[in-house]
């Protein structure tokens, strides 16, 4: 037994350390050292760029997609109806998130298709799946993009007047499209806020009436708000009209 004992334990750490050299892993070395062949150095470049996109990804998602017009919406509803963490700022994010694949899907399969596949069975080269990346994105951001925030950026960059949309600059497309988006929002929320201010002041001109003044008038009138949103069924409303308006 004490043999068995002292043979168990050696036996299981054999078997482990031969499970592991079995198994195939992928090394990643990071550190500078001395090159002399430009390949080298461009795949290194290559490398450093990649990171960097991969860090500004949730940046990308949020400036160059839908994201911003469907969240500040949304923050707009919960203040209208007057809850101030219902629902979550997590679930809002999350819903704005999922909103926004479903908006974007037609552009993120194109990408897919034309960019992706292609790039990883090796057909294209990296700048052509840049290209056709970048393709569906600004098409959808002009759609969605005014005259005017575009020419006042063309305006501030200090650019040629271009004569196409193919020769508009991404880099001045986005910041267009940033500022569309907040106006389109701030109108929506606009329009949002509207019946449940009706609410308020009603609540509180009949309170006033009362002799109530010391009722703060949220007490009434959020339950007449939630009780509104919920017969007309708000939350298809409000989502079907913002899925509409990136048509």
């Amino acid at each position: 037994m004490k043999l068995l004992k002292l043979i168990l334990p050696l036996a299981v750490l054999f078997v482990g350390s031969w499970a592991f050299a079995q198994v195939t892993l992928p090394t990643f070395n990071m550190g500078f050292k001395t090159s002399q062949s430009p390949n080298e150095v461009v795949n290194a470049i290559k490398m450093v760029l990649v990171l960097t996109v991969l860090t500004l990804a949730p940046a990308i998602l949020i400036m160059m997609t839908g994201f911003t017009r469907i969240l500040i919406v949304l923050s707009f509803l919960r203040q209208a109806l007057g809850v101030q963490q219902m629902p979550p700022n997590q679930l809002l994010v999350g819903l704005s998130l999922f909103l926004t694949f479903f908006v974007m899907g037609p552009a993120f399969t194109e990408i897919n298709q034309k960019a992706v596949v292609p790039f990883m069975a090796g057909t294209i080269s990296q700048d052509v799946a840049l290209e056709n990346t970048l393709g569906p994105l600004r098409r959808f951001m002009f759609n969605q993009t005014r005259d005017q925030d575009l020419a006042l950026f063309i305006k501030l960059a200090q650019v040629e007047k271009p004569k196409t949309r193919a020769d508009v600059p991404t880099l001045v497309l986005v910041p267009s499209f940033i500022i569309s988006e907040l106006k389109t929002a701030f109108m929506i929320g606009f329009i949002v806020f509207l019946p449940f201010l009706i609410i308020d002041i009603l609540a509180a001109s009949v309170l006033m009436a009362m002799g109530m003044m010391m009722v703060p008038p949220v007490v009434i009138s959020l339950p007449f708000k939630i009780m509104l949103f919920v017969l007309v069924d708000g939350w298809s409303l409000l989502i079907g009209s913002m899925v509409k308006s990136f048509g």
